[in-house]
């Protein structure tokens, strides 16, 4: 982003402006590359099935013990050994291989 503003600059200003900012944006440019890059070493990438577990899900189809829940906008297989009706809200407890282990929430209050 700096490096497109130093070139546009560089093109608008007269020449010894615009050679200066041309090199103050790549310098400001270099040192946000090198602090994110610094910044984002080492987190973990969080991906797949394991990432649901905790989370909330709406029954879709009734898991009487087999079902469908929706998830962040995706639909999964599950297993509901107490059972759950359709628009209830459920908690994803774990999973095995492509299907989910969910569990009912208690009512509120």
């Amino acid at each position: 982003m700096f490096i497109a503003i130093g070139l546009i600059l560089l093109l608008l200003l007269p020449w010894p402006w615009g050679g200066v900012t041309f090199l103050v944006c790549v310098v400001i440019g270099a040192g946000e590359l090198t602090f994110w890059s610094r910044r984002v070493r080492g987190w973990r990438v969080r991906t797949g099935a394991q990432t649901m577990i905790g989370q909330h899900a709406r029954v879709v189809q009734p898991c009487r013990p087999l079902g469908q829940v929706a998830i962040a906008g995706e639909l999964w297989q599950a297993r509901c050994d107490a059972g759950a009706e359709p628009d209830e809200t459920v908690t994803v407890v774990g999973r095995k291989g492509l299907q989910l282990i969910v569990e009912r929430e208690p009512p509120a209050g």
